[in-house]
């Protein structure tokens, strides 16, 4: 799963261009903590209800908590919105170079730390998994693993292809130069492109549109829109129809992940819009309000945890939890490990390495 986002401080923004232009600047504490969330809820979907490294089936072990934690992957999609706004927000008047700088130094340097850290925690802990060819370790770090047909070293990298493709396509409208009437053109467009091929047989156009999330990434956009120019019809008419119209993938994902068992489907829909009232929220700054000094740090935390917890977790549990160790004490303590590993590897790791990056790739 936003989620590689960038950080959601504004930039400055300029008068010129539109008379729709409307100062906010600020950090948006709000999203920090959302952001935090998503991951969390990812976090307790791998450890409670999909259930890797347990002796016995996680249902039995947490009847209750499974019912909650079985939507978790959700948080997904809330980082894909997430991810439409923040996007859109970062590439404002700037140049297309200094986008593709902002996402590598965003992407690589705490993935990079992910990838090895997690091949030497499956290649020293017993806890049932075997580790990938080293072939394939090396091809995982170039984040191009999926359309190469290699396995990930750890599962939820799907959803940084998907995050490269809504860059890939994203980077053409900023090429263009970002306006209000532009972005919610690619909306409007992209949305009726989506239409077209959701249907379609697999090929490179509909590996590109990214049918099944896309009315995410386009919702996001639209919030921003509402937060940078402030709201309107045309824009909440955008963010109701992208939420209607993401109901029938996100339902079909569901219905796919049969080993969680029978499950009512209301809650997705439930789900959903809790996700997209928040972010209506955050666009009209209705949660201008919040801000709580540790958010920006749960936010900080949000991509580190993302990428380090599932396949760690999991060999945790398994060398653990056979040894008789209480499964709600073994949770917690690995989330709360998960965390301070994530706030380690923000500070030590992609903090620095970002810098880097940053002044080798603005030289070229």
């Amino acid at each position: 799963m936003q989620y590689a986002l960038p950080s959601t401080r504004i930039p400055a923004q300029p008068t010129s261009g539109t008379t729709l232009e409307a100062k906010r600047p600020g950090r948006l504490y709000a999203l920090d903590g959302l952001r935090l969330g998503a991951a969390l809820m990812v976090v307790m979907y791998h450890y409670m209800a999909r259930g890797g490294g347990w002796p016995t089936p996680v249902k039995a072990i947490f009847p209750d908590a499974f019912r909650i934690s079985a939507y978790g992957y959700l948080g997904v999609q809330l980082f894909f919105v997430i991810s439409g706004f923040v996007i859109c927000m970062s590439a404002w008047d700037r140049p297309v170079k200094a986008f593709f700088v902002s996402r590598v130094v965003r992407l690589y340097p705490a993935y990079w730390f992910a990838v090895v850290a997690t091949t030497v925690t499956v290649a020293v802990i017993p806890g049932g998994r075997r580790h990938l060819p080293w072939n394939d370790v090396l091809t995982n770090l170039t984040m191009l693993q999926q359309p190469l047909r290699v396995a990930h070293v750890d599962p939820v990298y799907w959803t940084l292809f998907t995050e490269l493709r809504f860059y890939l396509i994203f980077a053409l409208v900023a090429w263009w130069g970002l306006t209000y009437k532009r972005v919610l053109l690619f909306c409007c467009v992209w949305g009726a492109a989506t239409l077209l091929v959701a249907k379609a047989p697999p090929g490179p156009l509909r590996l590109l549109l990214i049918p099944e999330y896309s009315w995410f990434f386009i919702a996001g956009m639209a919030f921003y829109l509402m937060y940078r120019f402030r709201p309107n019809l045309m824009l909440f008419g955008v963010v109701g129809i992208s939420f209607c119209a993401s109901l029938a993938p996100t339902i079909e994902e569901f219905k796919r992940l049969t080993f969680l068992g029978d499950r009512p489907a209301w809650p997705v829909t439930a789900v959903l819009a809790v996700f997209f009232g928040i972010m209506a929220l955050i666009a009209t700054g209705k949660l201008s309000g919040i801000k709580w000094k540790w958010l920006p740090i749960a936010g900080a935390l949000t991509y580190p945890l993302y990428l380090l917890h599932q396949i760690i977790g999991w060999e945790v549990i398994g060398y653990f939890a056979p040894r008789g160790v209480d499964p709600w004490v073994l949770v917690g303590s690995l989330t709360a490990g998960m965390l301070v590993l994530s706030y380690l590897v923000h500070k030590i790791v992609e903090k620095p390495l970002s810098r880097y990056l940053k002044r080798g790739l603005t030289q070229l």
